[in-house]
């Protein structure tokens, strides 16, 4: 188990979004006791999960527990944070150093772990990342993988006249288009520009082979759903983005810290998979259900 207190100061904004679960501001609320740890969490589906994991965690040790969920954005809960209407939250590390860093250009969980402990505010510390990482990541049927030995990015290079499918500024971004280049070396890419986030028709065009590859976030369910591949990064081109606590240093204590290290010890990729499917599928079922569930079955309650 390890702490880093974190020295660099940096101003945060505020958006005008509104505190869903305790409807106002979270820069207007009163502050968490001083015995109690709040949990919130960004707005939406696997932040909440994410969210009630840890609170339910910390609640069967002993601590005094509250949640404000499904806040908003995060220059509004990083906000809420720094005033103490909330004291944990559940992040991302890559997107997290690059709130605070504009100008980052770590990539690997290494750098991004290294680069967090000058960037944060002295007023928070982070504790140890997961496995688990939710972030772009490039999709091939399985049946492509397996006729063309794919299994990372590098194996791409393969492909004469690669069939590429992403958002429109994947063509752009140093991880996209540009990066495939000069990271791995896959010239003569076809681009197909598609504005869905890797929804259900960047699907579609992968599914009916009229892109070879997609970028699809990492723990989107179709994945899974549809058995797909996804292709190993061993450059870390697309930066790391391991689910990680954030925590106002004030409430760190050891009894909190050992908690919260024990959830990130167990937490996987997989595990967002499944637990997403399961939110979106067709039994819907509820963050704090899954949450227990997943608990249960880690042996962590």
């Amino acid at each position: 188990m390890f702490t880093r207190k974190l020295t660099a100061v940096a101003a945060t904004a505020v958006l005008g979004l509104s505190l869903a679960a305790c409807g106002g501001d979270p820069t207007e609320g009163e502050q968490s006791a001083s015995d109690t740890i709040t949990v919130g969490s960004a707005a939406f589906p696997e932040n909440e999960i994410l969210a009630e994991i840890y609170a339910q965690a910390l609640e069967a040790e002993g601590v005094k527990v509250e949640t404000k969920l499904n806040i908003g954005a995060r220059e509004v809960y990083i906000k809420a944070l720094q005033n103490g209407e909330i004291d944990l939250v559940p992040e991302y590390s890559g997107n997290l150093l690059t709130y605070f860093d504009p100008e980052a250009t770590a990539t690997s969980p290494e750098q991004i772990d290294d680069a967090l402990d000058d960037a944060l505010p002295e007023d928070l510390e982070v504790l140890d990342a997961s496995a688990a990482e939710d972030k772009d990541s490039l999709n091939v049927t399985k049946e492509f993988a397996e006729k063309n030995g794919l299994t990372t990015i590098a194996d791409l290079k393969k492909i004469d006249g690669l069939k590429l499918g992403a958002n429109p500024e994947f063509k752009t971004r140093s991880y996209g288009i540009p990066g495939l280049e000069k990271v791995y070396g896959i010239t003569g890419i076809k681009f197909t520009p598609i504005s869905d986030g890797g929804g259900p028709a960047t699907l579609k065009a992968l599914l009916d082979g009229k892109v070879d590859v997609a970028d699809i976030y990492s723990t989107t369910p179709s994945i899974v759903e549809n058995d797909l591949v996804t292709l190993e990064d061993p450059e870390n081109l697309i930066a790391a983005q391991n689910v990680i606590p954030l925590i106002a240093d004030k409430k760190a204590s050891d009894k909190v810290e050992d908690v919260l290290d024990k959830i990130s010890a167990e937490l996987t990729t997989q595990d967002l998979l499944d637990l997403n499917a399961k939110n979106q599928g067709a039994d819907k079922a509820k963050p704090a259900d899954l949450a227990k569930q997943w608990l249960t079955d880690k042996g962590l309650i």
